[in-house]
């Protein structure tokens, strides 16, 4: 029954485009209180979202749901040439990270076939506040955002790590401002990263590409550098990606 009502609200502001809680409640059983208690529900899962005057569109994690036929295998394909290049280039290794349900996850790696010193980053999740390929996404997707019920609970991986909310908004402003991430020492000691988001047009941000090397290498500057290029390379490629909306 719960499920049934939930779905209602949602058949309701899809139709309708957008739709004030009296909108649903005229069309369909459901008493104001309990239709703005789902309401708000909806909204805190990222299935609805509030516009002015008190209106609610479909969310962007529904649209993304409904909508993303951007499976990994392609994705890889698309990204695969531009980071082989970038990893020849640098004599890094470069990867492809996606945002996972609330999890941002590296599914591809590139390494350098000269025979160079590199530090490959591994395959899987890796957590919102200490990896440059998930503060790349967190930054721009406001659905992410960490709720101050966190406080306290972040982890602190080594020293350099950032655990306190207010810290990782003003990192997160700084990603915004220039493009792209950085992670320095934070989730492993000697190891750094720089990434940047794969932004699609009206579809929000759910993908980031980046490089990983030791401290040693990665230098201030050698970052800038390769966090200006990733850039760049996440522009041209966006404009290849489907947009979720």
């Amino acid at each position: 029954m719960h499920l049934e009502r939930l779905t209602v609200i949602l058949e309701i502001v899809g139709q309708k485009t957008e739709a004030t809680v009296t909108d649903i409640c005229e069309h369909s059983d459901l008493p104001k209180a309990t239709a703005y208690r789902l309401v708000q529900d909806l909204v805190a899962a990222g299935l609805l979202e509030p516009v002015a005057r008190g209106k609610f569109v479909i969310g962007t994690r529904l649209r993304r749901i409904v909508q993303d036929d951007t499976s990994d295998e392609a994705l890889t394909d698309l990204v695969t040439p531009a980071l082989r290049r970038a990893t020849d280039d640098f004599g890094a290794a470069f990867f492809l990270s996606r945002l996972r349900g609330r999890a941002v996850e590296i599914i591809h790696v590139e390494t350098p076939q000269s025979g160079v010193s590199f530090l490959h980053p591994g395959l899987g999740k890796r957590p919102l506040h200490a990896c440059s390929c998930s503060k790349a996404i967190a930054a721009f997707s406001p659905e992410l955002v960490l709720s101050d019920r966190l406080e306290g609970q972040l982890r602190a991986y080594t020293e350099f790590t950032l655990t306190k909310l207010p810290d990782l908004e003003a990192e997160f402003a700084v990603i915004r401002a220039r493009g792209y991430a950085e992670c320095v020492e934070e989730l492993e000691r000697g190891m750094c990263s720089v990434a940047a988001p794969l932004s699609l047009r009206g579809g929000g941000t759910r993908f980031s590409i980046g490089a990983t090397g030791s401290v040693r290498v990665f230098t201030d500057t050698f970052r800038e550098t390769i966090g200006q290029t990733l850039v760049e390379i996440a522009g041209e490629l966006s404009t290849e990606l489907k947009p979720a909306a």
